[in-house]
């Protein structure tokens, strides 16, 4: 099966598998490339061709030891009937989610059709991997796609989606609701295609206060794991709850993520959990500082001795990172741990 899918299995590895967040991206000349034929980024997210050409770019130049589709988390709002487009320079923007008729036109029948090339590109990308070689499908987590369209457009803040919390309870409830059902069927949808392995990510999740996480976060977590879990209990579930610092312990135990991928901001050597812990090394070290970088793997890689382990990036590579640091780092996770 290889490194990774054999970590999760509970066997026993040589080295601790890796890969890396947005291991396909503008870092590399060959994506550059490629992405300069499309017009709207979501339309090579729809390009099962384009789309399985920039997920193995990586693989063929890294030899990660798993790829992860090239798709977006907001493919989602955008099958369900949101209208979403990237704007050059200044990312995402949703058609926002304003009160309840809004959440009523939302359509999850619309899915299956919309996101068929996703499925396509899976298919495709599984066939071109080397068997050992494991493909992660992945989805956003339902907070997060909400902070997208009740905003309607990236922030740091998200401030009509946290407000929303406290002013209308309800109507954010309802959208949560709804994403959920959907992410699911995503989420399965692309284990149906191909995928050995699924991600969720729930990039906004720091920005939850305590007193709401069990609503917003951990209960809606738990519930899509359990249903991804009840119809493909072998597929291992890696959950990215960025933000989240010392709650990551409880979050583990209450959602059953088979793997728990940590940010930079948090010593995962200290974290006391039964799954499988991934990360963490802070993509800007590996933009900055080749030397750095290699130097800070190997401490990484030595504390997390004897563990679980996927060695990861704590977030996604930074546009301008050089390339030369990202093969000098693979170099060295590909060597046997002594």
């Amino acid at each position: 099966m290889g490194v990774f899918l054999d970590l999760f299995a509970g066997k026993t590895v040589e080295r601790p598998p890796f890969w890396f967040m947005r291991q396909a991206g503008r870092y590399m000349a060959e994506y550059r490339a490629v992405r300069a034929e499309v017009g709207d980024f979501l339309d090579l997210c729809y390009s099962p061709k384009k789309a399985t050409e920039v997920t193995l770019q990586p693989i063929q130049r890294f030899g990660m030891d798993a790829a992860i589709i090239f798709s977006d988390i907001l493919v989602v709002p955008h099958a369900l009937g949101s209208a979403v487009h990237f704007e050059k320079g200044e990312g995402p923007r949703v058609e926002p989610v304003k009160n309840g008729a809004d959440i009523a036109r939302l359509d999850e029948s619309k899915m299956p059709g919309k996101l068929a090339p996703v499925y396509e590109a899976i298919a495709a990308t599984r066939a071109s991997l080397p068997k050992d070689i494991a493909l992660i499908g992945f989805a956003g987590a339902p907070w997060t796609l909400a902070c997208y369209m009740l905003e309607g457009r990236g922030k740091t803040d998200f401030s009509t989606a946290r407000r929303a919390a406290y002013t209308t309870p309800s109507l954010l409830a309802a959208l949560i609701g709804v994403l959920s059902s959907a992410v699911v069927e995503h989420l399965c949808a692309q284990v149906e295609a191909g995928a050995d392995a699924l991600q969720l990510f729930d990039t906004w999740a720091g920005l939850v206060p305590v007193s709401q996480r069990e609503a917003l976060i951990t209960g809606p977590a738990r519930a899509v794991i359990a249903e991804v879990k009840r119809r493909h209990p072998q597929v291992p579930i890696i959950a990215f709850p960025k933000g989240l610092g010392l709650d990551l312990p409880h979050y583990a135990q209450s959602t059953q993520a088979d793997g728990l991928s940590v940010d930079m901001q948090t010593d995962i050597t200290s974290l006391n959990v039964a799954c499988v812990l991934q990360g963490n090394l802070d993509p800007l070290l590996l933009a900055s500082s080749r030397e750095g970088t290699l130097r800070e793997a190997t401490r990484l890689r030595e504390a997390m001795a004897g563990t679980r382990f996927v060695f990861n990036l704590g977030h996604g590579i930074v546009p301008d990172t050089p390339v030369e640091h990202v093969t000098a780092l693979s170099e060295l996770l590909l060597q046997k741990v002594a």
